[in-house]
């Protein structure tokens, strides 16, 4: 069944913002940015501004220390130019350049946007071609939507390398751009990352965390007892100091803090052997019937597959029980080493109901992901083992197409975030963040689209005429990040105990000088 497609060129505006004091006094406009029944989605637009503008071709790039400690800095081979940017990541591993954040509150059916909310970048923004951020999570809470997820505190717009730059917790002398522009110096590049809440009327909190040094936060939830869920990864440096251990894969954060996260079962290492803090690179994060489900689908280190954290004491960890939380496979999923097991690159989850479950699969880049993982998969779960059904890729895997101002063509190889609705009919609907592969030099920097899809709840085997459709995009400049649908039905939990701490969380009214809204 073909759903509705859509694609249209999406103008996306920032307007100045002032920060009010912390309050939940309504920003002043009538339409909500979190809407039950709606899709929010968070997207990011490249802008040649800042740091990036001063780029030449042959001007210096923020240097590395070698395994000797020897700094050095390679030459830029462009400069800021959309369509040949990226080509500098062939020369700086690191690179990368920060930009501002959008949240659109979008029609499910129509793709209509129905709001915009402009998160104000000097707060906090994102990597742009860092493809893994701005996962999306909505919790209805019994004062209302909140929306989740994580970015980089100050960053502002036009910064190089801040997606592999340390958090203020300590120097990591082993970092590729831990003295960026400062060799010799003691002066250091760090930017904490922040969780980042969001109201339906939009108002914004952010809680900074010292988690993901050297690397990136990807997506953030928050939990029925009041705290917050991030994944992950750290460590982009050879050395192994003792922080680099305790910082990267599963963290629980208190909101409103001062910095601060304490990583979950800090003991956990999937494969002996790998390179320190890559273990756990986690990616994809949801959280369903009070229980964390999170995925890994990157690199050679660990296994990629689908996990769960076993709570102390029947409840969620928290920081205090955080070492004594156990995080494990869910049974049926690969428990393979990634080294052996490359082709399964799993990244969102949405869960139909309790025995049933979607995992969007990245995929590789390979011809070979055509005919094994990538794409939507569905799982079932039988006598306590979850089952793979089969999977969704029709008209999408090795898709082509062309967009107006970006030079290179692009491929559909797989899809990253996801969300979904389960319709009366016996129906599922779903929609999910595309990933590609072009010659762009940085595949994360490509213009991708949020496709979407019907499929029969009950279906175990592969139904026919079950295909994707377009729901958004592509749009050059422009990527999509997280997708998440507002249900208006809560978690089963103690929302009372939560709602103890809610009003602590901080939230800051974003007061927009303007309010742009766009119709088809």
């Amino acid at each position: 069944m073909l759903l509705s497609i859509r694609n249209v060129d999406r103008a996306i505006f920032y307007v100045g913002s002032s920060v009010a004091a912390l309050t939940l006094a309504p920003v002043a406009h009538a339409d909500p940015i979190i809407q039950s029944g709606s899709l929010l989605i968070a997207t990011t637009t490249y802008q040649d501004v800042g740091d990036v503008a001063n780029l030449q071709v042959g001007s210096k790039l923020p240097g590395s220390f070698n395994k000797n400690g020897v700094y050095s800095s390679a030459s830029a081979v462009s400069n800021g130019d959309l369509n040949t940017v990226w080509n500098n990541a062939k020369v700086d591993g690191a690179f990368g350049v920060t930009s501002a954040i959008t949240l659109q509150n979008l029609n499910a059916t129509t793709g209509a946007v129905q709001s915009t909310l402009n998160i104000d970048p000097s707060v906090v923004s994102t990597s742009f071609p860092s493809k893994s951020e701005l996962g999306l999570n909505i919790t209805n809470t019994s004062s209302g939507l909140v929306a989740t997820f994580m970015g980089y505190a100050g960053g502002g717009v036009g910064k190089l390398d801040v997606s592999n730059s340390d958090t203020t917790a300590f120097k990591d002398t082993t970092n590729p751009v831990t003295a960026q522009f400062a060799p010799g110096t003691n002066q250091t590049y760090a930017f904490n990352r922040s969780v980042v809440a969001v109201d339906a009327k939009g108002n914004v909190s952010t809680t900074q965390t010292l988690a993901y040094g050297g690397n990136n936060g990807r997506a953030a939830v928050l939990a029925p007892n009041g705290l917050y869920y991030t994944v992950g990864n750290s460590n982009n440096g050879t050395g192994t100091p003792p922080q680099l251990t305790t910082s990267t894969g599963l963290e629980v954060v208190t909101p409103g803090s001062t910095a601060n996260s304490t990583m979950v079962d800090p003991a956990y290492n999937s494969i002996a052997g790998d390179k320190a803090g890559k273990d756990s690179n986690f990616r994809g994060l949801t959280s369903f019937n009070g229980q964390l489900y999170f995925t890994k689908g990157s690199g050679s280190n660990g296994i990629n597959t689908v996990y769960t954290v076993g709570n102390p004491n029947g409840q969620l960890p928290t920081a205090a029980t955080a070492s004594q939380a156990q995080i494990s496979i869910l049974p049926g999923f690969s428990t393979a080493s990634a080294k052996t097991n490359p082709e399964f690159t799993p990244f969102g989850l949405f869960f139909a109901n309790p025995k049933t479950l979607y995992v969007a699969d990245e995929g590789t880049g390979n011809a070979t992901d055509t005919s094994l993982h990538a794409g939507l998969e569905k799982w079932s779960l039988v006598n306590g083992t979850w089952t793979l059904d089969y999977t969704l890729r029709s008209n999408l895997i090795g898709q082509t197409y062309s967009v107006k101002g970006w030079n290179y063509q692009e491929t559909t190889v797989g899809l990253r975030n996801l969300a979904g609705r389960v319709n009366a009919d016996g129906t599922v609907t779903l929609w999910a963040v595309t990933a590609t592969t072009s010659g762009s030099g940085d595949n994360g920097a490509d213009p991708n689209e949020i496709v979407t899809i019907n499929d029969l709840l009950d279906a175990t085997s592969l139904p026919v005429n079950e295909t994707f459709g377009t729901f958004d995009g592509p749009k050059a400049g422009l990527r999509y990040g997280g997708v998440a649908f507002a249900s208006d039905v809560p978690e089963p939990s103690t929302w009372a105990m939560m709602m103890l701490g809610f009003f602590g969380l901080g939230f800051v009214a974003y007061r927009r000088r303007a309010q742009f809204k766009f119709a088809l």
